[in-house]
């Protein structure tokens, strides 16, 4: 895809050429049949100097041309935005400049990268409307058939471009294995089955800012198998399709900055095994419609299930700032995995069923062994809503600087630790294993606590 230069011509050495025989010729006819000696060394000098001349010229032309094809280098793909082009892979250098690119086959991607590649595409339309992937797993885990796919050490920024999958499993941004994507100022639509918006995995990292990002079948920010990094700041970020299509999806680490991240018909954010959300300043809104047998509906999940996609460990949801939405639910939800949970300045505002968080078995994991292990901390909050956590589940709840009303119903381990500056106003009889801090501000507001099964005085 490089654009090739004419090497100059060498038009002016050949004409000064010509103009020294034709100069010499004229001294040659008019010098005397007996001229002296003087003038036969004369002309000789002249032809000599004809030689070198000739010579000169001979090496200037070459110099010329080596000089011209050392200097070529890559040029810059400019397109005319009206006009339409194939499929593309992306070479080191290359800068697209507008037009419009359509991928319709099977595992094809509208612009591809890996290896040692670096390049930028700016105000492209990119549309994969045709084509699916070879099977579920690939599209998933390696990003083939994604709108653009990014791996292998490559290296591709996108901005203010609009990129549109309607084809099935095709994601609309991939990252993959150690490719990095930059994006600024873009618009990704994907209405396609199976697919999410942006996303990473087997160790890619995606960097966007001001983004617009729609999905109709899976997470508008998501992840699978492998992991990697994406970082997010400022715009929005929409999930519309159904069960199992939140906002956020995360095996991996997510951070999220300055966005609205809206789930219209699911959970607001799901964190796998070994892995992470982090969001400062968000509207987060969810609105979990699951109708499987056994299911728990809650805004943020933390879990661990059975597919081998996430590393077992501690699922970590960080919010700072912004606000958060329970449409239908819970706010949290924690199951078959350690979690921690971090809390400082954000307003939660709850669904109808007025449950703050749930810690318990469910349908992932062995049953008897698959309770959640919970550490809640809040820092500068509001708190408000009912705490269930089961028998076989753990709950570690600490309180700096912040308030907390409700009820906590613990069958399991439950402990409270409170500084000085924080409150409890129990809405119901509560029951915990263990209370610590400063007491002073917890108000029984005629009910009563158990601590180890026994009433506390206050």
């Amino acid at each position: 895809m490089k654009k090739e230069k004419e090497v100059p011509t060498v038009k002016c050495a050949v004409l000064a050429f010509c103009f020294s025989i034709l100069t010499l010729m004229s001294a040659c006819a008019a010098a005397p049949a007996e001229a002296s000696g003087m003038q036969t060394e004369q002309i000789a000098a002249m032809e000599t100097t004809t030689k070198n001349e000739k010579a000169d010229t001979h090496v200037a032309e070459v110099e010329e041309t080596v000089t011209s094809e050392e200097a070529e280098e890559p040029a810059s793909l400019v397109y005319d935005t009206s006009m339409q082009y194939n499929a593309a892979a992306l070479a080191d250098g290359d800068e697209i400049l507008g037009g419009t690119y359509i991928a319709e086959g099977d595992d094809e991607s509208v612009l591809e990268a890996s290896g040692s590649v670096q390049a930028s595409v700016t105000g492209a339309v990119l549309q994969k409307i045709g084509g699916s992937a070879s099977s579920a797993d690939a599209s998933s885990f390696r990003g083939v058939n994604a709108g653009v796919r990014v791996y292998g050490n490559a290296v591709v920024s996108l901005t203010d471009c609009e990129i549109l999958a309607t084809a099935p499993n095709a994601t609309g941004v991939f990252a993959y294995e150690d490719g990095v994507i930059y994006m600024d100022n873009c618009t990704v639509n994907v209405t396609g089955g199976g697919a999410g918006g942006v996303q990473v995995a087997g160790g890619g990292t995606l960097i966007g800012q001001n983004l617009t990002v729609t999905s109709a079948s899976k997470a508008a920010i998501r992840s699978d198998r492998g992991g990697g990094t994406l970082i997010l700041d400022g715009g929005s970020y929409t999930s519309t399709g159904s069960n199992g299509c939140p906002a956020i999806y995360s095996t991996a680490d997510i951070t999220v900055r300055n966005a609205d991240c809206i789930s219209e018909n699911s959970r607001a954010v799901i964190i796998e095994g070994k892995n992470s959300v982090t969001l400062e300043n968000c509207t987060l809104i969810g609105n979990d419609q699951s109708t499987k047998e056994g299911s728990i509906k809650a805004n943020v999940l933390l879990y661990q299930s059975a597919s081998g996609d996430a590393g077992v460990g501690t699922s970590i949801f960080t919010m700072t700032g912004g606000s958060m939405t329970s449409q239908s639910g819970a706010m949290f939800y924690c199951t078959n995995t350690a979690s921690k949970v971090y809390l400082t300045d954000a307003e939660l505002i709850l669904s109808e069923d007025g449950t703050l968080l749930i810690v318990s078995a469910g349908r992932w994991g062995k049953d008897g062994r698959n309770g959640g292990n919970c550490a809640f901390a809040a820092q500068d909050q509001t708190l408000e809503g009912d705490i269930l956590v089961d028998s076989i589940s753990t709950l570690v709840l600490d309180l700096t600087n912040s308030s907390y009303t409700g009820a906590i119903q613990g069958e399991g381990s439950v402990s409270v630790t409170m500084d000085a500056a924080s409150t409890w106003t129990l809405t119901g009889d509560s029951y915990i294993t263990s209370l610590s801090g400063d007491l002073s501000g917890l108000n029984l507001n005629g009910y009563s606590l158990y601590v180890n099964g026994v009433a506390y005085a206050a």
